[in-house]
């Protein structure tokens, strides 16, 4: 394998407290050092003004395959996460048919050994069909690939299973993604509130995503299961970890996805059903709480969420097209407007959240620059301005309410054990 060379760049690595201007020498897919004068390599890539920095991980996206690969495919997906700087990340459950068993999961590792373009690595089903009823194969999934569990797109909402779930993934030290949404309080739209009202739309109300988060923390007290809270929306939601967490609940985590962080409920007032989304946008004081739980450490890592649809099934009355959005080419300057230009945490924190938090949670050996870590890599130019064009993007699908947003910074090259997977175009 070639050697490769990244010199004049300023390495950020959270996982060491390491932010110095220095060069990193790579070869045979790991990192061999960082430091000055680091010898002759295959090839030399010059990131002068650029962050050196761990690759990017994403904790949540969905891929769509098997089962609807007209929206997404596994390498379509791969091939849109390196576009964004992403080099690992953790697909859903939610295909047809679900990935619920052992053979589905191989199926995803043996596609991202055979692409080699970002390491995708699946997350397997709870409950067999995603249907809330009985337990999947969750051990069996676990020793073929299966980085975590979640039935997402759909909470497990009968509190037997869910204890019972608790109590099997604590015997594999694996970690329950739990999409919290009480189902009798579903069915809806859009965020319960006075925008909804105006519109003329069902409303889904905050209390059932947090009905359901306070029942898991209550399950999981005495259990101690890795317990992650996905795409987090609502302030008392984010009120309800913290708490958790000042009460010893190490274990639990969660997430924040960008559009929970720039987006309220408003900007569904011109029935734009690239404004449609489970969780639902919320209003200004939940944004406000979800930057805050970022801030303070409640919220653990930063995760797109990215869901891609058809055109013709987002063309749909907004009652009636599916939830969700894609997000991995853009995510990066989307956490950089959201959080980072207000002054609310900086750029090492940035990298933090989106690289070696996501690695813990989901325990992958990944998401640090350390000597001997398989070397992803991600080049980000803090300073480049450009302006979104989902026409562009490698994704299939289009489903994006970013279209003609001017933002700033952006990956410019992607590595991927060792090998450049994605670079900008000159």
């Amino acid at each position: 394998m070639a050697s490769l060379l990244i010199q004049n760049g300023t390495i950020l690595d959270p996982s060491q407290k390491l932010e110095r201007k220095a060069d990193l020498l790579v070869r045979d897919g790991k990192v061999a050092s960082i430091g000055a004068n680091l010898g002759k390599a295959d090839r030399v890539i010059d990131a002068a003004g650029c962050y050196v920095t761990p690759g990017l991980i994403d904790v949540h996206v969905h891929f769509r395959e098997p089962g609807d690969e007209e929206e997404e495919t596994i390498a379509s997906g791969a091939a849109s996460a390196v576009a964004g700087g992403f080099t690992t990340v953790c697909c859903m459950p939610n295909t047809k048919p679900p990935l619920d068993n052992e053979a589905q999961v191989e199926f995803v590792c043996r596609e991202s050994q055979r692409l080699g373009l970002a390491n995708v690595y699946p997350v397997g089903a709870i409950t067999k069909g995603r249907e809330g009823k009985e337990l999947a194969e969750i051990g069996s999934m676990h020793r073929r690939g299966a980085v975590a569990f979640s039935d997402d797109g759909v909470g497990v909402n009968d509190a037997a299973v869910m204890r019972k779930a608790l109590q099997y993934a604590k015997m594999f030290d694996t970690v329950l993604m739990q999409h919290c949404e009480e189902h009798s309080l579903s069915g809806g739209s859009m965020h319960a509130g006075l925008a909804s009202t105006k519109l003329g739309l069902a409303g889904i109300p905050a209390e059932a995503e947090q009905l359901m988060i306070a029942r898991d923390l209550l399950l999981n007290r005495t259990i101690g299961c890795r317990y992650h809270v996905q795409h987090i929306s609502t302030a008392w939601s984010v009120e309800l970890i913290r708490q958790a967490k000042r009460d010893g609940q190490k274990w639990v985590t969660a997430e924040v996805a960008p559009h929970h962080l720039l987006l309220t409920d408003d900007y569904c007032s011109t029935y734009d059903t690239n404004y449609k989304m489970n969780p639902p946008l919320r209003t200004a004081a939940d944004i406000k709480a979800c930057i805050e739980g970022v801030k303070d450490g409640t919220i653990d890592c930063l995760a797109t969420d990215h869901a891609p649809h058809l055109a013709e099934e987002k063309e749909l009355e907004f009652q009636f097209a599916p939830f969700g959005i894609i997000g991995l080419e853009c995510a990066l300057p989307l956490y950089v407007k959201a959080l980072v230009e207000p002054g609310h945490i900086t750029w090492m924190r940035l990298i933090e959240l989106m690289t070696s938090k996501g690695a813990e949670i989901v325990k992958l050996n990944r998401g640090t620059l350390r000597d001997g870590a398989h070397a992803d890599v991600t080049i980000i130019d803090p300073n480049r301005e450009w302006t979104i064009d989902v026409e562009q993007f490698a994704s299939k699908s289009r489903n994006c309410p970013y279209q003609g947003w001017k933002l700033k910074g952006r990956a410019v090259t992607t590595i991927v054990n060792g090998e450049v997977k994605w670079e900008m175009p000159r």
